[in-house]
């Protein structure tokens, strides 16, 4: 499938700055008003995962995972979701384990390799919802767990399942935690850990037997981090080995369905190795684009009805595949 070096993603002259084109949708975009339906979906393990629905009557489903300590509230998945209904498609925004508004109730939480979690929600949308056509959209970290799944699942993925699509993903889990720690990222990295460290104070009466809350809450990058929380919370004997295992890089190789990996050349959040070129131009079913500009999940243009060009990108691959 073709390396696609020659986006057509053209931003105006102050969103060429990657970081202007990183911030502003998420502090200042408006989306056009819409209402979620919320279902609580309880787990075998004792857990709970909040779907935010939004359904126009529509046998097609786009399912959507948001980035590191989002939700589905924010401006990326909202205005996606705006484009989607458009289109006439139903969309479910995932809230992972402790992103919609209240604590998960186990110790452990989500993380950039958790795919059990889409299995049951492709089920409930297959069995229950009985939908006839899925697509997976991810942004971010949610991108690497999307492209994940597919990859994992290979042939058994359930058939309902069409393509996939990940925006801006840190497809190599290790590489990107350097990336995020270099001077011109700290604004990004103080944000994600004070909110994480906060999440992981108010439930430090669950984790108090797996983990060292003061090394955790003064860990100064993501090494630190999941070294001493993500990696014995979830399971993984050292934050290396879970960034090993749960990197989408491993099984991007083993998808079976179309997919479209956007990831802009100046995301300064990205490593080299989140460009899969050579996989690309090799590979039946999986598309890199790599648009010049676009910063992290930013893409930002000023459409029709106030759509970015990610999702008019994003809806455009998925007629194709229909």
């Amino acid at each position: 499938m073709p390396l696609i070096e020659n986006s057509s993603y053209k931003p105006a002259f102050l969103f060429k700055n990657k970081h202007i084109n990183t911030i502003w949708p998420a502090l200042f975009r408006k989306i056009n008003a819409f209402s979620y339906r919320r279902e609580r979906l309880e787990l075998e393990d004792g857990d709970f995962l909040d779907l935010d629905w939004s359904k126009i009557g529509s046998k097609t489903l786009v399912i959507l995972m948001h980035g590191l300590e989002g939700d589905s509230h924010r401006p990326y998945i909202k205005g996606m979701v705006s484009a989607l209904n458009d289109e006439h498609w139903d969309t479910l925004s995932l809230n992972f384990r402790s992103c919609s508004g209240e604590p998960n109730r186990l110790a452990r939480s989500y993380h950039s390799g958790e795919t059990e979690d889409i299995t049951k929600i492709v089920d409930l949308a297959v069995t229950e919802h009985h939908y006839e056509f899925i697509h997976l959209i991810g942004f971010s970290l949610g991108g690497n767990v999307a492209l994940k799944f597919v990859g994992e699942k290979g042939k058994q993925l359930p058939s309902a399942c069409k393509s996939v699509i990940g925006i801006s993903v840190p497809c190599e889990l290790r590489d990107c935690s350097v990336q995020i720690s270099k001077k011109g990222n700290k604004v990004y990295l103080n944000r994600f850990l004070k909110s994480l460290k906060e999440k992981v104070r108010l439930k430090s009466h669950l984790t108090k037997d797996v983990i060292d809350l003061q090394k955790v809450l003064q860990s100064k990058d993501f090494f630190e981090f999941d070294h001493f929380y993500t990696a014995p919370v979830h399971g993984f004997s050292s934050g290396e080995e879970y960034w090993r295992l749960s990197s989408a890089n491993r099984v991007l190789d083993q998808i079976k369905i179309p997919c479209l990996i956007i990831n802009a050349l100046d995301d300064s959040f990205l490593a080299d190795s989140c460009f899969p070129r050579e996989l690309a131009q090799n590979h039946p079913y999986v598309h890199l684009e790599t648009p010049k500009y676009g910063g992290h999940v930013g893409f930002t243009t000023f459409g029709q009805k106030g759509t970015f060009w990610s999702e008019t990108r994003t809806i455009k691959f998925i007629k194709e595949v229909k």
